[in-house]
């Protein structure tokens, strides 16, 4: 079965921004640890090096291959175990991309709201497959899943005109 896209458009600190949404059978405390913790990031995603609290990390997407380059990503907050934003590379117009996390738990069950202010259709048309992917990576590592059963190509193309349809 294909996934579904689950992302949205949403206004956030007055920018578009692309909004998704993941729930896990776990305490706060754990999804934390999975996306802000090297070990336990380069499960789904990739890892970081360096020292946080000087402000940034050197962070390397594994996920892609070993090919991929490393990024500076700038910590814009951090407070556990609720919010963590940063900011990385551009998106080709020379805005930085902004991504924020933002964590929640109820009952034992733990939200994650994951959000990046974007606003070009055709960027949102790779972003948001993309993201989705990752994101179901992060799920299926939680919940000690095959994350290498998630492929890309069940994504991206197929998920990219809900995400254009979003931003036009």
């Amino acid at each position: 079965m294909k996934p579904q896209a689950t992302g949205r458009r949403e206004t956030r600190d007055g920018r578009d921004s692309i909004v998704f949404e993941r729930t896990f059978r776990a305490p706060i405390t754990a999804v934390w640890a999975a996306i802000t913790e090297s070990d336990r990031l380069a499960r789904w995603i990739g890892t970081w090096t360096g020292d946080p609290s000087s402000g940034s990390v050197v962070f390397r997407m594994t996920a892609e291959g070993e090919d991929v380059p490393a990024e500076v990503f700038i910590i814009r907050a951090c407070e556990p175990p609720r919010l963590l934003a940063v900011s990385s590379g551009t998106d080709g117009d020379g805005e930085p991309f902004d991504l924020r996390l933002e964590l929640s738990e109820d009952a034992g069950t733990a939200t994650l709201t994951f959000s990046q202010a974007l606003a070009d259709p055709e960027l949102a048309a790779n972003v948001g497959p993309g993201w989705e992917y990752y994101l179901d990576r992060l799920v299926a590592a939680e919940a000690d899943a095959e994350v290498a059963a998630i492929r890309f190509d069940d994504y991206y193309p197929a998920q990219g005109d809900h995400y254009r349809g979003l931003f036009a």
